[in-house]
């Protein structure tokens, strides 16, 4: 199996990094936390849903941003995102707001996704999630694609994020940058965590 020895406990307002070598098993965990992938062994709660009987509960209240952008390709920045607010029960001023958070220029708006640059559609794939108001946050590399300014507007949300109460749990090959955000790191290595930080000051209440 993908993970063989993962027994993780993440808590409330935290953000954990998840460290790891290509094919660990980090998009796997993220993905099982977002009840995308079903488990064929073993236990998982999210948010104090149990996976195996409640994964559609648990998709409601978690975002993911992955490597696939989730967007059309052929709809307009602007009708992905009311897409994504009234599937998530969010506002079309919701969509907007988080449009104008990530710093997606309005020139963009009316655009097809697929003529836009990568750095671009990551921003507006941030930006779909972050409508949401989820309450965890999964992110795969969410430094990819994105300029210093970008990244820099990432780490922020991130620790906004955590500040409101929502747990982070991220993905990423870049340590200096991942590690001066995060709370605390675990690392995977074929399915089983190898390691552990110590969690910080910062951590909250168990998720």
């Amino acid at each position: 199996p993908a993970l063989a020895g993962v027994d993780l406990d993440v808590h409330s307002g935290e953000i954990l990094l998840l460290r790891g070598p290509n094919g660990a098993g980090k998009t796997t965990l993220l993905g099982v936390c977002a009840g995308l992938i079903g488990l064929t062994t073993g236990e998982a709660v999210v948010l104090g849903e149990d996976l195996t009987t409640n994964r559609r509960a648990v998709r409601r209240r978690v975002g993911l941003l992955g490597h696939d952008s989730f967007l059309y390709q052929d709809l307009s920045v602007v009708e992905n995102l009311d897409f994504w607010s009234r599937a998530a029960a969010a506002t079309v001023a919701d969509g907007r707001a988080a449009l104008d958070r990530l710093g997606v220029a309005s020139r963009l708006f009316e655009l097809p996704v697929h003529s836009l640059s990568a750095g671009q559609r990551r921003r507006v794939s941030f930006a779909a999630m972050i409508c949401r108001r989820p309450e965890l946050w999964l992110l795969d590399e969410p430094h990819a694609g994105l300029d210093s300014a970008g990244r820099d507007l990432v780490d922020g949300l991130m620790a906004e994020a955590a500040t409101s109460g929502a747990t982070v749990l991220f993905a990423s090959h870049e340590l200096d940058r991942a590690e001066h955000v995060a709370h605390r790191s675990v690392t995977i290595s074929g399915g089983v965590i190898l390691d552990e930080t110590p969690p910080s000051s910062e951590t909250r209440a168990d998720l």
